[in-house]
């Protein structure tokens, strides 16, 4: 009796213990990417290395304050959000860890990752001005800062100042001309509003071309998707919009990232990594970019056909940790000229 109770104890040790290895080969995501986009990445990280991905979706503000109220409880190992603000956000608040790893360093521009190895970007949006060109030259429209220039008054439609891509926007103009400056810059942008800030970016599409304003400020993956839309209406609307790449001839047309992390309490740290290396690797960065039409965060990956039709642009090579650390004066600033 008493050598069947040590067996069946022996047994049930093994069993623990082989739990313990199929839970060490999982890792668990939090994503505020939808799950139609990331999914078909995760499955085919796990088929590479056999790590199973436990993914999380929600909507990026709502994953931070997850984090935050779940602390060292988390079972979180990685964070996908997007813009180097909410990033930002992320690391501030320690919500995340500093990374050592060669293979993200070498195919992640210095500019687009933390100084500390606290988040990668994984994608780059830009963010240009859209005009209606049958009723606006695009050449008119050189600068950001002519977006404040009186004659576009009741011309330009935008999102709210609540934003975080307009906040980053508006962060990096702080880096670019100083708080004055910019602020001044909001005040006139504030008094060419064709109406209140309201909706998000497909929404100022769709109201410039439906004739409610002329020029609208938006990422170019929204661009991008109701062009491919099955909605004639969004494909009708895009269609009508040209892209003006903007400060050419000076730092270049803002850009943002959609990035990752491995979370502070991870408690799959090596195949967190694991991830993030895989999402950087040539497959990967083509898929993940061909998807939601943005741009390869590594150089040498080639773009989808609808972004070259876009054309090529310069880039501000402003590095993108520092939106987030002018983010707060860029919110009082918005808040300051009116910006709603």
């Amino acid at each position: 009796m008493k050598k069947r109770s040590i067996l069946w104890f022996c047994a049930v040790l093994a069993l623990c213990m082989g739990f313990g290895q199929v839970m060490a080969d999982e890792v668990n995501l939090y994503s505020a990417r939808k799950e139609a986009l990331i999914k078909p990445l995760l499955d085919d990280f796990s088929r590479q290395t056999g790590i199973e991905v436990n993914l999380v979706t929600a909507k990026a503000d709502a994953l931070l304050k997850r984090l935050e109220s779940e602390g060292r409880l988390t079972p979180a190992d990685v964070l996908i959000t997007v813009d180097a603000g909410r990033l930002h956000r992320a690391k501030e608040a320690g919500l995340l860890q500093s990374v050592q790893s060669s293979v993200l360093q070498s195919s992640i521009p210095e500019s687009y990752r933390d100084p500390d190895g606290n988040w990668f970007g994984l994608s780059i949006r830009a963010r240009p001005i859209m005009v209606v060109g049958e009723r606006v030259d695009s050449d008119a429209l050189r600068r950001y800062e002519d977006l404040a220039n009186p004659e576009w008054r009741g011309k330009i439609c935008i999102r709210s100042s609540n934003n975080i891509y307009n906040q980053s926007l508006v962060a990096s103009m702080i880096a670019a001309n100083g708080v004055a400056d910019t602020e001044r810059w909001a005040q006139g942008l504030v008094q060419n509003l064709a109406r209140p800030p309201a909706g998000g970016d497909r929404d100022q599409i769709k109201a410039a071309a439906a004739g409610e304003c002329d020029i609208a400020v938006a990422n170019t993956y929204y661009l991008a998707g109701m062009l491919h839309s099955n909605d004639d209406g969004l494909r009708k609307a895009a269609e009508k919009m040209t892209i003006v790449w903007p400060n050419q001839e000076d730092r270049g047309a803002h850009v943002n990232v959609s990035g990752a992390g491995v979370t502070k309490y991870a408690g799959n740290k090596e195949n967190a990594v694991k991830l993030l290396e895989y999402l950087v690797s040539d497959a990967a960065q083509a898929r993940y970019a061909e998807s939601n039409h943005e741009y390869p965060i590594k150089q040498g990956v080639a773009i989808s056909e609808t972004l070259q039709a876009f054309g090529e642009f310069k880039a501000d090579a402003l590095a993108l940790a520092v939106l987030g650390e002018n983010n707060s004066e860029a919110v009082k600033l918005m808040d300051r000229a009116g910006w709603r």
